[in-house]
C-alpha cells in the first residue's frame, strides 16, 4: 500500500540536496534532485510504483504502457509494470531510447519494449522542470504511432513543465511538488 509520508522522507532524506548548484540547462538553484537514489532504492522503487498506479487508476481506463526517456524513466517504468504484475493488473512498460539502435531486430528504432502502434501510454519521469526530456519522449512515442495520454512525474518542480505539456495538449501530474519540500518554485 502506497505511503506518501515514507516516500517523501526517502526523497528528502537521499535525493534532496540544498546549496547552491548550477543545472544542466546553466541556471542556478539553491536544490537539487537526484531522484535515481531513491528509484533504485528497493523501498523507494515500490512505493514509487505503487503511487503512479495509484495515480494512473485516477485516470480510467489505464493505459496500455507506461515509459520514458532512458536512462531516467527505466526504473520508474519497471517499478510501476512490477507492482501492476504483483496486483494482477495488466499493463506493459517501454523505454524510449536516446539513439536509435543501428544493429538487430529493433535496428532503427526509439521505442524499445512490448508496445504497438496504436496503444495509449503515459510517460513517466523522475523529475520534471522544463518538461523537455519528456517532451523529447513524446515525439518519438507519437513517431511510433503510440497514443500519448500525459506524464506522470515522481517531484515537479514547477517551473514550466506542466505548462509545457498543457500548451501540446497533455495533462502531467505529479506525486509531490517542490513545495511539499517546503521549496517555493522561482517566480
Amino acid at each position: 500500500m502506497y505511503q506518501p509520508d515514507t516516500l517523501k522522507a526517502l526523497i528528502e532524506a537521499k535525493a534532496l540536496k540544498r546549496g547552491d548548484f548550477t543545472l544542466a540547462s546553466g541556471k542556478k538553484s539553491s536544490y537539487f534532485l537526484n531522484c535515481k537514489q531513491v528509484t533504485l532504492d528497493a523501498l523507494g522503487s515500490k512505493l514509487i510504483g505503487e503511487g503512479i498506479l495509484d495515480l494512473l487508476r485516477k485516470d480510467m481506463p489505464l493505459p496500455k504502457a507506461v515509459g520514458g526517456m532512458s536512462i531516467g524513466a527505466d526504473p520508474i517504468t519497471a517499478a510501476v509494470v512490477t507492482v501492476a504484475g504483483y496486483e494482477e493488473v495488466p499493463l506493459k512498460g517501454f523505454l524510449v531510447r536516446k539513439e536509435v539502435k543501428d544493429h538487430g531486430a529493433t535496428a532503427n528504432k526509439y521505442i524499445e519494449g512490448p508496445v504497438e502502434a496504436g496503444d495509449d501510454v503515459v510517460i513517466v519521469e523522475d523529475v520534471v522542470t522544463t518538461g523537455g526530456s519528456s517532451l523529447q519522449a513524446i515525439e518519438r512515442a507519437l513517431a511510433y504511432g503510440l497514443k500519448v495520454r500525459g506524464v506522470i512525474a515522481i517531484v515537479d518542480r514547477m517551473e514550466g513543465g506542466t505548462e509545457a505539456f498543457a500548451a501540446k495538449g497533455y495533462w502531467c501530474k505529479s506525486l509531490f511538488t517542490i513545495k511539499d519540500f517546503g521549496i517555493e518554485p522561482p517566480k
